[in-house]
């Protein structure tokens, strides 16, 4: 026989009206340009199932003109050594943030971001046409036991949003500067969203935090997040509104950021949500979404309120049912080596 918790049935409805009470100042009303691009190609490694050092290598070696890269952390010998050796035939240029520089890599063209918050990206432009990003830093933690995801971007209007945002980095502007150029593109393949925090990632006006929101909101099925940290209090209300909507929720968070100050894996867990801490002895490293099994969002922020505002960050929402599915299939292997605690 079918029996009904009313007391619960009735707190969900409660903590419905109060969270939809409280978003009365998300607003999306910028509106930009349509940009279209024709030969647009993406592919997708996980680490360390995939060897994504050799992947990064494979593009710096094979670069021509140039090899530019933002790098929160880097202490990979072989990559170091791929580096090194480009920079006698093409314009190499590598920013590493301050709390991870240790003398691993010198030269005229490597800076140091010195910033009170952390120059968190993880990204090269090679040959103002390739991008790569994601979660992955280039270390031997990161690329060979931390489960962390990379992106690679065939697309010369991406690419050319990546390079403002390097210059501005080279010119010493952290967490701060001049708004995505081309924000979307229409590509064959779907369209592909880009945001750099803070500036571009912002609770309001369609930016990235908005973006994400009104993609959960709007989700028909299904809502998948990994996240080495999650501490952000809006984006649990959209889930916990989601799941109450009937949305399938599953949430990956790793397992050493459970108790951090602000975590919402209690809270998650407490309202019901199908919540579990990874199974990896070292790191869960990934910051991704995938909604209804054909939309990504992913890049270098934790889904916390220093990712979005403060830190210097990328992201990219991709539509586009092949890559969602890898990030599926990688999301429900990681789900179910994982537990509830």
């Amino acid at each position: 026989m079918l029996k009904i918790n009313y007391i619960h049935f009735g707190f969900a409805i409660l903590l419905f009206l109060i969270i939809n009470g409280c978003d009365n100042n998300i607003t999306g009303n910028i509106a930009q340009e349509d940009i279209n691009e024709n030969d647009v190609k993406i592919s997708a490694y996980f680490c360390p199932r995939h060897d994504c050092e050799a992947e990064i290598i494979e593009k710096i070696n094979n670069a021509e003109k140039t090899v530019h890269c933002a790098f929160y952390d880097l202490n990979l010998n072989d990559l170091i050594s791929a580096i090194t050796k480009k920079s006698s035939s093409a314009d190499v240029r590598v920013i590493i943030d301050t709390e991870n520089y240790d003398g691993q890599i010198k030269g005229n063209n490597i800076k140091i971001a010195k910033t009170n918050a952390k120059m968190h990206n993880k990204f090269c432009v090679i040959d103002g046409n390739i991008v790569l990003t994601g979660s992955t830093n280039p270390t031997n933690n990161d690329a060979h036991k931390n489960n962390n995801n990379l992106i690679m971007i065939n697309s010369d209007y991406i690419a050319e949003n990546y390079e403002d945002e390097f210059n501005e980095l080279w010119d010493g502007i952290y967490s701060n500067g001049n708004n995505v150029k081309y924000n979307k593109i229409h590509t064959p393949i779907g369209q592909i969203e880009n945001y750099f925090c803070p500036e571009d990632c912002a609770l309001e006006n369609n930016e990235g935090l908005y973006r994400i929101i009104e993609l959960i909101r709007n989700a028909e099925s299904s809502v998948k997040i990994a996240s080495f940290s999650f501490t952000h209090e809006e984006l649990a209300d959209e889930l916990l509104k989601a799941d109450i909507k009937g949305i399938n929720i599953s949430v990956l968070v790793e397992a050493r950021q459970r108790n951090v100050q602000n975590s919402q894996y209690a809270r998650l867990k407490d309202f019901g949500l199908n919540i579990r801490i990874d199974g990896n002895k070292n790191n869960m490293h990934n910051k991704f979404i995938v909604i209804d099994n054909k939309i990504v969002v992913t890049g270098s922020p934790n889904f916390s309120f220093s990712g979005f505002n403060r830190n210097d960050e990328n992201m990219l929402i991709i539509f586009n049912k092949e890559l969602a599915l890898g990030f599926v299939k990688e999301f429900d292997r990681l789900f179910e080596e994982g537990e509830t605690i």
